[in-house]
């Protein structure tokens, strides 16, 4: 039986089944939004008196409310009532994207081809572990992860990516959304409840930090990167390898700055391992290693449902983080650390990166050789996603012509935090697609373009 919950701020009949978990309740609260009946502007229930008429737990509803804050439904305020956005900031009825299990072809941002997986390798690698690991490494490991991934791993961001990862200050995480959870708490546990993010940045990132219970703030992003003087938060998320999803490389002089600033830095190394006009930049960590805190995964270059991610902390963090890891109980298998510990000393996963990078290369080609000679892509050659500027109008005509053509794509603006003058335009994750679809979803591409006139 859908639930009714009523309140004297706003006339709310959601569309929710007791039990249904955490997700519907969001998308009933949105649904509620752009129907019109949760109005802009309006005091929404307090997360106490909407779990106790709902029956839910009150950090099932803080969490709900910190992702529609996130993606602009709802607005939040030290000392103030939470409220619908108002009508100029929420964002639109029509989807911010397709999503990819309803459409034909997808051109998603931020995922790698899974076709490309190295199963072969995975398994060669999987054998030679089972076959000489000792039966303790069974049991209950280092909160920090295996010694032999950490250790391997140090070595390899030493020589690939310029980072100074001792071992000891290099913890194992599920991905970097686990990561950017567990360092929003030990944050908070130093007293630090404030991260800013670049603006725009990939806002399902912001979430993360604003259900750990951390005020987002946002920097601007030009063409130099982060504007390292309009920081005031005490951290900082970025990624001035590849900036996303604007594409553009922090400036020399602002990777100096923001070394020298004083925040903590989270350094977001998403997809360093590809670039393909030059030699990729090295990691801003090594310019401040007790300030900057260096996250990457294998998400981008193997799977990102291995679940594997690192961060190499300043000494002063390790400890609070272990903290973190220790009180969530969550740790990443140590199968899959040691598979792809052993893919690394093998040499395995060098051959990979080289493998897939010559791949995305090619279909960023490709794409920048089919697009309109006027669309421009921003930003350097790099990852396996770009961004092309459009016009407001034509950025909100993409969903609909998307669906007519069966393709998921995604808009920028959604991932804005300011409210005044957010960049507008398309971001095309070109490795979205396995390598025998990719031609059938750029020609759908196109004839979006075509379709909303530019």
């Amino acid at each position: 039986m859908a639930e009714t919950w009523t309140s004297s701020s706003v006339d709310a009949h959601l569309d929710w089944t007791p039990g249904s978990g955490r997700k519907a309740l969001a998308n009933a609260i949105r649904v509620a939004i752009r129907d019109g009946r949760w109005q802009p502007g309006a005091v929404v229930p307090s997360t106490r008196a909407l779990a106790a008429d709902l029956g839910v737990a009150r950090g099932t509803v803080t969490r709900v409310y910190a992702d529609l804050a996130a993606e602009g439904y709802l607005r939040t305020a030290q000392g103030a009532p939470t409220r619908v956005a108002t009508a100029g900031a929420a964002p639109s009825p029509s989807p911010t994207y397709v999503r990819m299990s309803t459409m034909r072809w997808t051109l998603m941002p931020g995922r790698p081809d899974s076709s490309l997986f190295p199963r072969d390798q995975w398994l060669a690698s999987t054998r030679r572990v089972l076959a000489h690991t000792p039966n303790d490494t069974f049991g209950y490991g280092d909160p920090r992860g295996s010694l032999v991934l950490r250790t391997t791993l140090g070595a390899y961001l030493g020589r690939s990516r310029g980072v100074l990862a001792d071992p000891a200050r290099l913890v194992i995480v599920s991905g970097f959304s686990h990561g950017m959870t567990l360092l929003s708490h030990a944050f908070a546990d130093l007293g630090m409840h404030e991260m800013a993010f670049e603006d725009p940045s990939i806002s399902r990132f912001r979430s993360f930090a604003a259900a750990a219970g951390q005020r987002v703030a946002g920097v601007p992003v030009d063409a130099d990167g982060l504007v390292v003087d309009q920081l005031t938060s005490p951290s900082v998320v970025v990624t001035p390898a590849h900036q996303a999803p604007l594409g553009v490389t922090m400036a020399p002089a602002r990777r100096t700055a923001l070394a020298r600033h004083g925040a903590l830095v989270i350094e977001d190394d998403y997809d360093g391992e590809f670039r393909y006009d030059r030699h990729q930049v090295g990691a801003l960590q090594a310019l401040a290693p007790e300030r900057v805190i260096y996250a990457g995964t294998a998400s981008k270059s193997l799977s990102p449902s291995l679940r594997l991610g690192w961060l190499v902390l300043p000494r002063f963090l390790v400890d609070p983080v272990v903290g973190a890891i220790t009180r969530a109980g969550a740790t990443p298998p140590m199968i899959d650390q040691l598979v792809l510990a052993d893919l690394i000393s093998s040499g395995a996963y060098d051959r990979q990166v080289r493998r897939v990078r010559l791949e995305y290369r090619s279909r960023r080609d490709r794409l920048v050789a089919a697009l309109p000679k006027h669309l421009v892509p921003h930003g350097i050659s790099a990852g396996l996603q770009l961004f092309v500027p459009l016009s407001p109008e034509d950025e909100a005509a993409l969903p609909a012509a998307a669906a007519r053509h069966s393709l998921a794509i995604e808009r920028l603006s959604p991932h804005a935090i300011s409210d005044t003058a957010p960049v507008t335009g398309l971001m095309i994750g070109y490795g979205a697609p396995s390598r025998g679809s990719f031609g059938g979803a750029l020609s759908a591409l196109l004839a979006v373009l075509s379709d909303i006139g530019v």
